[in-house]
C-alpha cells in the first residue's frame, strides 16, 4: 500500500487504477482525494485554500534549480562539477547534453502540471457548491482557475510539443483503457488554451485592489498578455509548418503537427498583441524609467538609463510588470550573480559570483550606435584588443584601467546587464556619479580580487550577470554581510508585448511605421537611436530595416538583448527554430588564468555544445511509454 501511495504522490501523469500487486500509473485525471472534497467546498474560507492550491503548481520561473531556461541553454554558464555548489546544478545538465529518456531533466514539470490540472478541474467542478461565496467573487475565482488551466497546458506544450489535454477529470470508475490517453495535435492544444483564456478574461479584475494580499493573482492584463504570447508561439516556425515534426503521429495515425505554414496565424497573433497592449495601457501600465521622488545620490542621465534597465527587473511591481511570480523570489540568484566588488571583504562567503555570460552573449549587445558589433562601420576600426579607459568612459569603466576593447563604446544595456574586468558596478552602497573614483568596479584578471581563485566561486568567462542584482544590495561592515533586496520574478512585462506586436506585424505584412514605432519604444528607453537612425547612419547594410527578413533579424536581436538573462532566450531560440545554430556555437570566455591584459583578453573555448533536432522538445519519460502504449515519443528520442 505504501508503494501505491507513493505512485499517487508522484502522479507523473498517471494514477493507480488497478488494486492489484501489479500497480500501474496512468493519466492522473481521476482524483485521489474524494473523501476531502466535501470539506474543501463547504465554506468560502476552505474553498479559498483550494484556490491557492491551484496556484501552488506555478513553475518556479527564474529559479536556478527548477527553471531549465536559466542554465539549460547558452546564456549563462556555471561551474561544472562544483564540489560545494551554492545551488543544485541539475538544470545545467541540459546545456551540457545530459538530457535522457530514463530520467529526463526537469521532468517534474510534467508531473506538476498534470497535478495542477487535476486540482483545477476539481475546483471548477465543485466551486458552485460553496454557499457563502458571492457571485462576483465566484466568477473571478472560476476565471483565475481557467487561466491557470490554460497556463499549465501551455507550459507542457512549450516543453513537450503536443500533449494530452485534460479538459475534465475522468470519473473514479473509469476503465483502464479510458485513462490510456493519446496526445492531442498541437493546433488543438493551442485552440483549447486560447478558448480557456477567452472564457477567463471577462471574470478577471483590471487591477489588483488589495495589493497587500493579492499581488501575483491573475488580472485581465495578465490573461490578455498570455493569450498574445500563446498565439505568437503558435505562429512561430517551431509550431507553424515545422516539417521536422511531420512524422510525429499517434498510434492511430493522427498527425500531431501541421507541416503546412499558415501565415494567417501571424495576423491573429498581431490582433491579440494589440488587444493586450490596449488593456495594459488602459490599466495604467507603461515602460518603466528609474526616477525616484527622492534620490540621495547624484546621478547623471547615463546612470539613470542603466538603472532603468536594471530596475525594471529588480524593482518589484513597477509600472512595466504585467505578471510576476510570487512563488519565485529572486534571492539566491542574486548572490551567485554578484562579484565581490567591496575589496575590503574579498572572502565574503555570502557572495558566490558564479553565473557567467559567454562571449557570444556579450557580443550580442549593440554598440553605442544601436547596431550589432559586426554591422557597425564606426566601431573599433583599429582592431585593438585592449583599451585604456579615460574620463569620458569613467561611468562605464574605471578611469585609467586597461580593459578589453569589446567593453568600450557599447549600448547602455551592455553596461546595465554585464559586469566585466574594469567595469563599474553600481550597488553595494556606492552609486554616486559625482565621485567616480569611489565607485565600485570589477577587477577580474588573475591575482585580482574578482578573479576565479576558488573551484566553487568565480566567473569562468570573465563576465558577470549584473542585470539581475538589485543595485541597492549592500555589503555591511563585516566580512560575512550581504543584504539582498529580493523581488518576485517577472514573467511578462509590457516591453515583451511591444516586441511581440512588432514581430507579428512584420511577419504578417512586412516592416512599416507601426513595426518601427513599437521597436523604437524599447530602444528609446534603452538610450539608443531609433532603428531608422541607427541602421541608416551607422550600419554597413544601411537598408536592412526596410525588408521583412532584415527587420526579422533586428527584432529578434532586440528581443534577446532586452530580455537577456530573464529566461526568455532559451524558449525564443526554440520557437524561432534558431537553436540548432545558436546552441552549436562554442561557449567561450576570456583566458581567466592570465594576469596581463594582453593575454587575458584572448578567447578560450570552455565547452562545445551539441544540439540536434530532437532537443527542441523534451523526451517523454520512457517508463510512461511502457505503461501507456497510446503515448508516442517525440521525434529523435
Amino acid at each position: 500500500m505504501k508503494k501505491v501511495n507513493l505512485y499517487i504522490q508522484l502522479l507523473t501523469l498517471f494514477v493507480v487504477i488497478l488494486a492489484t500487486s501489479a500497480c500501474r500509473k496512468y493519466l492522473d485525471v481521476v482524483p485521489d482525494n474524494i473523501a476531502t472534497l466535501e470539506n474543501a467546498f463547504t465554506m468560502r474560507s476552505e474553498a479559498e485554500k483550494f484556490l491557492y492550491t491551484c496556484y501552488s503548481y506555478m513553475p518556479r520561473d527564474g529559479n536556478l534549480e527548477q527553471d531549465p531556461a536559466m542554465l539549460g541553454g547558452d546564456e549563462m554558464w556555471a561551474i561544472n562539477n562544483a564540489g560545494f555548489p551554492e545551488f543544485n546544478h541539475t538544470m545545467f545538465g541540459i546545456a551540457r547534453g545530459l538530457q535522457n529518456l530514463v530520467s529526463p531533466i526537469a521532468d517534474d514539470t510534467w508531473n506538476n502540471m498534470y497535478k495542477g490540472l487535476r486540482d483545477c478541474n476539481i475546483f471548477l467542478e465543485n466551486i458552485s457548491k460553496v454557499p457563502d461565496l458571492e457571485d462576483k467573487e465566484r466568477a473571478q475565482w472560476i476565471a483565475e482557475v481557467k487561466f491557470l488551466k490554460a497556463y499549465y497546458h501551455f507550459v507542457l506544450l512549450r516543453m513537450y510539443g503536443p500533449v494530452p489535454l485534460v479538459k475534465v477529470n475522468l470519473p473514479i470508475d473509469a476503465s483502464p483503457e479510458a485513462v490510456k490517453v493519446s496526445r492531442d495535435p498541437a493546433d488543438s492544444c493551442f485552440a483549447y488554451i486560447v478558448s480557456l483564456l477567452d472564457e477567463a478574461k471577462p471574470g478577471l479584475p483590471p487591477i489588483i485592489n488589495n495589493p497587500a494580499k493579492e499581488l501575483g493573482r491573475i488580472t485581465q492584463p495578465v490573461a490578455y498578455a498570455l493569450k498574445a504570447k500563446v498565439l505568437v508561439t503558435a505562429a512561430s516556425p517551431l509550431f507553424n509548418g515545422n516539417s521536422d515534426q511531420a512524422g510525429l503521429k499517434n498510434r492511430d495515425g493522427k498527425l500531431l503537427f501541421n507541416s503546412t505554414i499558415q501565415p494567417e496565424k501571424w495576423t491573429v497573433a498581431a490582433t491579440a498583441c494589440k488587444e493586450a497592449i490596449d488593456i495594459c495601457e488602459q490599466s495604467g501600465m507603461k515602460l518603466y524609467n528609474y526616477n525616484p521622488a527622492y534620490q540621495q545620490y547624484k546621478l547623471t542621465d547615463t546612470s539613470r538609463v542603466q538603472l532603468s534597465i536594471r530596475s525594471v527587473i529588480t524593482e518589484k511591481w513597477n509600472s512595466e510588470v504585467i505578471w510576476a511570480n510570487t512563488q519565485s523570489i529572486a534571492d539566491v540568484i542574486q548572490r551567485v550573480a554578484t562579484p565581490n566588488v567591496d575589496f575590503r571583504y574579498v572572502d565574503n562567503p555570502r557572495i558566490a559570483s558564479e553565473l557567467a555570460p559567454p562571449l557570444k552573449v556579450v557580443e550580442m549587445f549593440y554598440t553605442d550606435k544601436g547596431v550589432p558589433v559586426n554591422e557597425d562601420k564606426t566601431w573599433n576600426t583599429t582592431g585593438a584588443i585592449t583599451r585604456v579607459s579615460t574620463t569620458a568612459e569613467q561611468l562605464f569603466i574605471r578611469n585609467g584601467y586597461t580593459s578589453g576593447a569589446l567593453n568600450f563604446n557599447r549600448e547602455p544595456r551592455f553596461y546595465a546587464s554585464l559586469g566585466f574586468d574594469g567595469g563599474v558596478w553600481y550597488g553595494q552602497g556606492s552609486y554616486d556619479d559625482s565621485k567616480p573614483n569611489t565607485l565600485y568596479y570589477v577587477s577580474a584578471r588573475k591575482g585580482q580580487p574578482n578573479s576565479k581563485v576558488q573551484t566553487d566561486k568565480g566567473s569562468v568567462t570573465g563576465y558577470f550577470v549584473k542585470k539581475l542584482v538589485h543595485f541597492q544590495n549592500t555589503q555591511g561592515a563585516t566580512a560575512n554581510d550581504y543584504t539582498i533586496t529580493s523581488y518576485p520574478w517577472p514573467v511578462i512585462r509590457l516591453a515583451q508585448l511591444y516586441l511581440w506586436y512588432a514581430e507579428a506585424l512584420n511577419e504578417s505584412g512586412g516592416p512599416d511605421a507601426q513595426v518601427y514605432d513599437y521597436v523604437n519604444k524599447i530602444r528609446t528607453r534603452a538610450g539608443i537611436p531609433t532603428v531608422q537612425q541607427a541602421w541608416g547612419n551607422y550600419a554597413k547594410n544601411a537598408a536592412k530595416f526596410t525588408t521583412k527578413d532584415g527587420m526579422r533579424d533586428i527584432i529578434q536581436q532586440e528581443t534577446m538583448i532586452e530580455f537577456a538573462f530573464e529566461g526568455q532566450r532559451f524558449w525564443d531560440l526554440r520557437r524561432w527554430k534558431r537553436a540548432l545554430n545558436e546552441f552549436r556555437r562554442a561557449i567561450e570566455g576570456w583566458d581567466i588564468e592570465q594576469s596581463d591584459p594582453v593575454y587575458y583578453y584572448r578567447k578560450k573555448v570552455i565547452f562545445n555544445q551539441l544540439f540536434t533536432v530532437k532537443d527542441y522538445f523534451w523526451p517523454i519519460r520512457e517508463e510512461n511509454l511502457v505503461v501507456n502504449r497510446n503515448l508516442v515519443q517525440n521525434v529523435g528520442w
